[in-house]
């Protein structure tokens, strides 16, 4: 493995909060020295003067093996992510089958090892086929390696069988992955409900629904004890439950959407189905709640939650089409967004990308320390680009950033040391 010494680099540091300017060395995968000598024999790479930050390690993304190879598949997220800047995946197991069984982890884990240059780890379903009624052998499946337990977007409504199986993952110690939102009141809904929602004739929910959820979810985490993650809280009425709940030293930690940081309803305009969310786009207001929240800390983590769809899937009236947007390679274009609007400084950015997420899986990546794993990007916050999306790498093509004025190009990304994208 050839060491590399990237010299002249803006080194962003999550966990002390700086950019210095100075080298990073990365020797046998992770690492060796940061201003250190060059080694003698490395390959020198002269950064630019760009900015060096950890990889991002990316919770929720969905990748269509099994079942769905033809929206995307290993290789296809794959070279998306180290497009932009993501080396670590963490899978969903909302394919088809789902991922409820050591059998179908095992061979979703072999498919990655194989196929991606980035690294994937895979969250296993909570309850057999995501279904809600009988809780998956959550040892088992730790054993075949699963990092968490969710069942993504199909809310288990029956509040006995979630609590088994928070109290069982809470006697293995591991982490539940949940979605808030009440599946009664948001079973149908294309939007958030309110005059814009009312004025284009489109099904809605109200916000309450996910604080309901989630206060459902944080008081079963109270008699349970468990780890818990919510995956995306994207709304102002959410946010003091979450913040009671960190008060009162439960074990909760809650993520985002860059689609939420950055869109807001109006962005729906005449029924664009790429604007299509789980959740729905929310106000403007919502947004810059949670910009702050993710500024001061409240919410943890922000995701790609990467769902691609195919043409067919999407070129349907606005309330049957398939939800979601694909986001691997817009998630750091997109997070510059709030950086330039000075909404939140580059480490603040990169401890919500890269350290939070890391830490919250017991993953050893996200950090620029000597001994961390050698996973980094090295990307221009400044360079502007049109987004096209017939460019992606990704076998979908549903972004809803396609044809905007974006900036932050990634220039490189490193995985265990080895170079596995240059722009």
């Amino acid at each position: 493995m050839t060491t590399l010494h990237l010299t002249n680099a803006r080194i962003i540091d999550p966990e002390a909060g700086t950019v210095t300017q100075g080298s990073v060395t990365l020797a046998k995968g992770v690492i060796a020295a940061i201003n250190g000598p060059k080694p003698k024999g490395a390959q020198e790479i002269d950064c630019g003067g760009n900015h060096l930050a950890p990889g991002i390690v990316d919770i929720g993304v969905k990748i269509g093996e099994p079942g769905e190879r033809h929206r995307e598949s290993f290789r296809s997220a794959g070279l998306a992510a180290a497009a932009g800047g993501v080396t670590t995946l963490i899978a969903r197991p909302d394919t088809s089958p789902a991922i409820d069984t050591p059998e179908t982890l095992e061979f979703v884990t072999r498919r990655a090892a194989e196929a991606s240059p980035v690294r994937i780890r895979h969250m296993a379903a909570l309850t057999k086929g995501r279904a809600g009624r009988e809780m998956t052998e959550i040892g088992f499946l730790l054993d075949a390696g699963a990092i968490a337990f969710t069942d993504a977007f199909a809310v288990t409504s029956d509040a006995k069988v979630l609590s088994r199986a928070f109290t069982y993952a809470r006697s293995l110690g591991a982490l539940v992955i949940g979605h808030p939102q009440d599946p009664g009141l948001s079973q149908g809904a294309a939007a958030t409900s309110g005059k814009f929602a009312s004025l284009r004739g489109l099904p809605a929910v109200s916000p309450i629904a996910e604080r309901m959820g989630l206060e459902r979810d944080l008081a079963l985490v109270e008699l349970t004890g468990v780890r818990y993650h919510a995956d995306q809280i994207t709304t102002a009425r959410s946010l003091p439950a979450l913040q009671r709940a960190k008060a009162a030293g439960l074990d909760v930690t809650a993520g985002t959407s860059i689609h939420h940081l950055t869109l807001n309803e109006i962005d729906l305009g005449d029924y664009r189905t790429f604007f299509k969310l789980t959740p729905p786009l929310r106000s403007e207001e919502d947004r810059l709640a949670m910009v702050e929240a993710i500024a001061n800390g409240t919410i943890d983590c922000i995701a790609s939650m990467h769902t691609p769809a195919d043409e067919e899937s999407k070129r349907l009236p606005f309330e049957e089409a398939a939800p979601g947007a694909v986001a691997l390679e817009t998630l750091l274009p997109a997070a510059m967004r709030l950086y330039h609007a000075g909404h939140i400084d580059l480490p603040t950015l990169f401890r919500a990308l890269s350290l939070n997420p890391a830490k919250r899986l017991g993953l050893p990546q996200g950090r620029m320390a000597p001994g961390a794993p050698a996973d980094l990007v090295l990307f221009n916050p400044d360079t502007p680009f049109l987004m096209d999306r017939f460019k992606l790498r990704s076998k979908s093509k549903n972004t809803p950033f396609d044809g905007q004025r974006m900036e932050g190009k990634v220039l490189a990304t490193f995985v265990n040391g080895i170079q596995v994208h240059a722009a």
